[in-house]
């Protein structure tokens, strides 16, 4: 599943991922085409889109169907099951804050020649998914100096990783750290997205059961953005007046607010379609 394609716009499918991962995920039924519908009918999906969705993630390997008689259900795959629970755990957790910082950075040296366009946005993309910063090119930091594992196999999988080189090192007193971090990383912009975030949220005040789960999906389709455009940097590195951890203190408050309400009427729908 392409992060990019995620992230870019709320469409059938990554609606339907949200879906499956807030409702479907922590049960261990089957769910009937019908109540997957119907669900995403309320935020505007159209009966075809639904369904198109529902074929591509179970083309891709996420979902798995079953026929009974006329009626299909659906269930999650292994894999499909892994990918979610991952999802969750990373969503769910993202902004309760890290442990204190040991001002170590992970410095990967990794260039791709100009001619190998392609090469250069995939290396690009997917190290920028996995929280690192470029302030020069060919030059890729991160203050998570754990991540190199993940970097490793990164780099591996689109190239020689002989090509790469990786160093633990902290900041020395030519420049400033700061304007680093700045360079690295669009912080200016990840704000304006929290900004937004907060603004949705704050006065949302949901009163029926149908209202409560609208919201909770939203909720959480709309904060599953940040693990992915937020590197988690350390305090120390961040601007004054962030607005990433008043963000991740609403999302939580709200979370819990609602979540029993929102999965009770999934609960209830469930049973209608089964009636």
């Amino acid at each position: 599943m392409t992060r990019r394609r995620e992230l870019a716009h709320t469409s059938a499918r990554s609606l339907l991922m949200t879906v499956l991962g807030e409702y479907v995920l922590p049960r261990p039924d089957a769910v009937w085409t019908s109540t997957l519908v119907d669900v995403l009918a309320l935020f505007k999906v159209e009966e075809k889109s639904a369904r198109q969705a529902l074929a591509r993630a179970s083309g891709e390997g996420w979902l798995q169907s079953e026929r009974a008689g006329r009626r299909v259900r659906w269930s999650l795959t292994p894999p499909g099951r892994r990918l979610l629970t991952e999802g969750a755990e990373r969503i769910y957790s993202f902004g309760r804050g890290r442990g204190e910082w040991d001002r170590r950075w992970l410095v990967l040296l990794v260039s791709v020649p100009e001619t190998q366009r392609d090469l250069r946005h995939r290396m690009r993309t997917r190290l920028s998914w996995a929280g690192f910063g470029s302030p020069a090119p060919g030059v890729w930091i991160s203050p998570d100096t754990s991540a190199q594992a993940e970097a490793a196999r990164l780099v591996g999988d689109l190239t020689d990783s002989g090509q790469a080189m990786s160093f633990v090192a902290g900041y020395a007193d030519i420049g400033d750290e700061h304007q680093m971090a700045a360079r690295a990383w669009d912080l200016s912009e990840l704000d304006r997205h929290y900004e937004r975030f907060i603004d949705e949220f704050t006065g949302l005040a949901p009163r029926s059961g149908e209202a409560v789960l609208l919201a909770q999906t939203h909720l959480v389709h709309e904060w599953r953005r940040f693990p992915f455009l937020d590197p988690g940097l350390p305090p120390d590195l961040l601007p004054e007046r962030w607005s990433g951890a008043q963000a991740a203190d609403l999302f939580h408050r709200r979370y819990a607010e609602w979540r029993t309400e929102a999965q009770s009427h999934w609960d209830t729908i469930v049973a209608r379609e089964a009636g």
